[in-house]
C-alpha cells in the first residue's frame, strides 16, 4: 500500500490571517508561506507525528466550537517555556512525565490550542 510521507500543510481559518502568521514566525519560528516558489517554507525535523482524530465531545481541546489542535515537538520544553513566557504568553505546563515525553499548551492570539512536546530520550 502506498502511504503518504508526513504533513505537507496546516491549513485553518484566522480572524487576521497575517497578524496570525507573524505571531507564530515570532514566537514558534515557522516561517510564513513564501511569496514566490522560489523561497522556501518552514521545514520541520522528521521524527513521529501522531495523527488522532478525537471524540466530538472531548474537552481536551478546551473551547467547545474547536475543532483541532496542533502539537508542536520541542527540544528543550524548559527554554521554549522561558522564551514564551519572557515575550508575555501564558504557559500551562503539564506536571505530569509520561512515558513518551513532557508537555506544555498555549494558545495563539485567536485562542487556538497549541500542544508543545518534548520528546522522552530514546531508552
Amino acid at each position: 500500500m502506498e502511504k503518504v510521507l508526513g504533513i505537507g500543510g496546516v491549513f485553518f481559518r484566522a480572524r487576521d490571517p497575517a497578524s496570525l502568521a507573524r505571531w507564530y514566525e515570532e514566537h514558534l519560528g515557522i516561517n510564513p508561506v513564501p511569496d514566490s516558489y522560489e523561497a522556501e517554507c518552514w521545514s520541520q525535523e522528521s521524527g513521529t507525528t501522531v495523527f488522532a482524530p478525537f471524540d466530538k465531545d472531548t474537552e481536551y481541546f478546551g473551547r467547545n466550537e474547536q475543532q483541532w489542535m496542533i502539537n508542536f515537538r520541542v527540544r528543550d520544553l524548559d527554554a521554549m517555556v522561558s522564551q514564551l513566557e519572557a515575550a508575555g504568553i501564558s504557559v500551562e505546563i503539564n506536571a505530569e512525565i509520561f512515558p513518551n515525553g513532557r508537555f506544555a499548551r498555549i494558545h495563539d492570539p485567536e485562542g487556538n490550542p497549541i500542544e508543545l512536546w518534548e520528546p522522552a530520550a530514546p531508552s
